[in-house]
């Protein structure tokens, strides 16, 4: 096949169009093409009242190789790649032990699924419940505030990813696609078939709770086995080797492959790993809070005249700004249509992050704005230290709430006039359990409180209306990557830590329901093939 990339049309072109476009690039007559898929489609809305859809295609026609010749030179006209997935291996009757897959977010799940189709029956451990039990204990605290410490937006099958926006798009380099596969098991288990092509794929709280429980039927019915509400509590080691794991349930299970898969949150394992000795280090991460915006004004300012269009669905935006103080902020998770969330693992402290359902189809927009932060400026010395400064950023929102899990906020006009806010303006806040009015400037350091004030109103030039005073920032944003990174060989085994793979996002790998995927991927193949070799 070939394929054909910066394909552009109008945003209301007809059903003929792409047909008669490839037709006109390759110079060919209409009988020689004999299909086309659709392999991606964004958008260009730099031209408001003219946006442009931007198609890349797999197109079969007659004369494949005469025409890849006559196009040589055109970057935008080559051969389609191979995007299938290829296993690396196949489990033999020699293989006895089991893998352990610690953690089933993403990455865990990945990890689970690519080693049982491998055939290597892999035992997946997981602290939280399953999705649905785990999904009523979440809405029972933005309900009630009762918060399950085990079982929340945090810990639970479907890692923190189920409680989000459902984003399935990422900037890590994938040469093999294994993005692809991803998706393509996403769709297999109940996604619609959009996130195949379209440029920013999202699919959402609720279809994620459907998918995932099919994707843990898939691993067990290939001789995988899944154990819930069960947290590793110590690592077993000989000599820098893995032999097994203590559960919390006081069992031991004996495996020299473990897949270390635990989450950005898993604060308690975080410690363990470091007390057994295995090398930790420090990481760069970042803290803010949520913003909230009508999503109508985001709309219009992304999309003019054409804002509601269903093709375009709801507007989103990404902005980064560089401060006079050094600081960099920028947006992070941000969710269209959607609402701010109560996302604490831990009594007495207060956590935000966002989240959509499909539908995006929520009155607000919002996104966290937060400040990068690092090691060697603001945590320095102990490799845990960005955990401590979590915590004490949560539990100064939890008193600064009202002590009962309401989230302190303040409006946006009142945070850069540096005053208390007292009433709220055109903009409803979505956070569950409820908000407190206040003044934020207490919550984070003083250089991080600069950096915002600077940064939104230079946002604000990019999407008119964003520094608005009205508009509603809501504390405190912390859990936006790992503050630690477990560093690991070109193996994926831990750095002194043999038969140790550290993946996804508590390791420092990845940042998202892709890319943590995607590790779980390469992480499930370092695993088999270590196997097969010590067979």
């Amino acid at each position: 096949m070939i394929r054909l990339t910066e394909i552009k049309l109008p945003l209301d072109h007809d059903e003929n169009a792409i047909g008669q476009a490839i037709i006109n690039k390759l110079k060919i007559q209409p009988e020689q093409l004999h299909s086309y898929n659709v392999f991606k489609r964004g958008y260009d809305a730099r031209k408001k009242t003219a946006i442009l859809l931007i198609y890349t295609l797999d197109i079969e026609v007659d004369n494949e190789t005469e025409l890849l010749a006559t196009f040589a030179k055109d970057q935008h006209v080559k051969t389609a790649p191979d995007t299938s997935y290829k296993f690396v291996a196949q489990a033999n009757k020699n293989i006895t032990e089991r893998p352990v897959v610690i953690g089933f977010g993403p990455c865990g799940l990945f990890a689970g699924l690519v080693l049982a189709q491998m055939g290597f029956n892999p035992i997946i451990v997981e602290r939280g419940k399953e999705v649905r039990e785990r999904t009523k204990d979440t809405f029972g605290f933005w309900r009630k505030k009762a918060l399950n410490t085990e079982s929340n937006v945090q810990f639970g099958e479907g890692g923190a990813g189920t409680f989000s926006d459902g984003k399935l798009y990422s900037q890590v380099k994938d040469p093999k696609h294994y993005g692809r596969k991803v998706i393509t098991e996403f769709v297999e288990a109940g996604a619609p078939e959009e996130i195949l092509y379209v440029s920013k794929p999202h699919i959402g709280t609720f279809k994620l709770v459907t998918m995932i429980e099919k994707m843990r039927a898939r691993i067990i019915e290939l001789g995988g086995e899944i154990r819930f509400s069960t947290r590793v509590d110590d690592i077993h080691l000989d000599d820098g080797q893995v032999t097994g794991l203590t559960l919390s349930n006081g069992e031991h299970l004996e495996t020299r492959h473990v897949v270390l898969a635990v989450g950005h949150s898993a604060r308690d394992t975080f410690k363990m790993i470091h007390e057994k000795g295995i090398y930790v280090e420090a990481k760069p991460f970042s803290v803010g809070f949520r913003i909230e915006h009508k999503q109508s004004m985001i709309d219009e300012c992304r999309f003019g005249p054409n804002a509601g269009n269903p093709i375009l669905g709801s507007a989103d935006y990404k902005l980064v700004h560089h401060c006079n103080n050094g600081r960099t902020v920028y947006s992070f998770c941000m969710c269209p249509g959607g609402t701010v969330v109560a996302a604490t693992s831990e009594e007495g402290r207060v956590v935000t992050n966002g989240m959509s359902q499909y539908s995006r189809s929520e009155r607000n927009a919002n996104s966290a704005i937060v400040v990068g932060i690092s090691p060697e400026k603001d945590f320095p010395g102990h490799p845990l230290a960005g955990i401590e400064l979590q915590r004490k950023l949560e539990e100064q929102a939890y008193k600064l709430g009202g002590e009962n899990y309401d989230a302190p906020a303040q409006l946006i006009g009142d945070f850069l006039k540096g005053k208390s806010s007292a009433d709220l303006g055109d903009v409803k806040p979505s956070y569950t359990p409820g908000i407190k009015l206040t003044d934020l400037s207490n919550v984070l350091p003083a250089f991080a409180i600069e950096a915002l004030r600077e940064a939104i109103p230079a946002f604000n030039k990019q999407i008119r209306g964003f520094s608005t005073n009205d508009g509603l920032l809501t504390g405190v944003e912390t859990r936006t990557s790992s503050p630690i990174s477990i560093k690991r060989d070109r193996s994926f085994q831990s750095i002194n830590t043999k038969g140790l793979y550290p993946a996804g996002e508590g390791a420092g790998y990845a940042g998202g329901i892709l890319s943590a995927g995607i590790d779980g991927i390469k992480a499930a193949e370092a695993v088999a093939l270590s196997m097969l070799e010590n067979a």
